[in-house]
């Protein structure tokens, strides 16, 4: 299976998912993207079509504390780190979108650590 093919079953698996997983106000949608080297995640409220909250390995308060750290260590930062965020923010509760991956790895470590960090899935 080539890169190319890959990619086209995640997308596939994502719309499926989608079709089950919105976001609303009172409960919004928490979506995750996984590239080769980075995660981002952000909470949406697909009735307004807003980003609420967004955090990603790129952004500086992860990035000066995970150097030489692994790319499930710093997924769970990101998953802790958005929490807190959607905390302040009043999200408690969420909708877990995991993208069309699969439900192991970084995707697992960042949903674990924003549920420890308080937020309800």
């Amino acid at each position: 299976m080539s890169e190319a093919d890959s990619k086209v079953i995640r997308e596939i698996r994502h719309r499926r998912v989608r079709q089950k997983v919105t976001g609303t106000v009172s409960r919004p949608r928490l979506c995750v993207f996984r590239s080769l080297n980075h995660v981002r995640a952000q909470v949406i409220d697909d009735s307004a079509g807003r980003t609420l909250v967004s955090m990603s390995t790129l952004d500086s308060q992860v990035r000066d504390t995970t150097d030489g750290k692994g790319k499930s260590k710093k997924a769970e930062m990101v998953g802790t780190l958005l929490a807190e965020r959607a905390l302040d923010k009043g999200i408690k509760k969420v909708v877990f979108d995991r993208g069309g991956y699969k439900y192991h790895g970084r995707i697992k470590a960042l949903a674990e650590a924003a549920r420890k960090a308080g937020l309800e899935f």
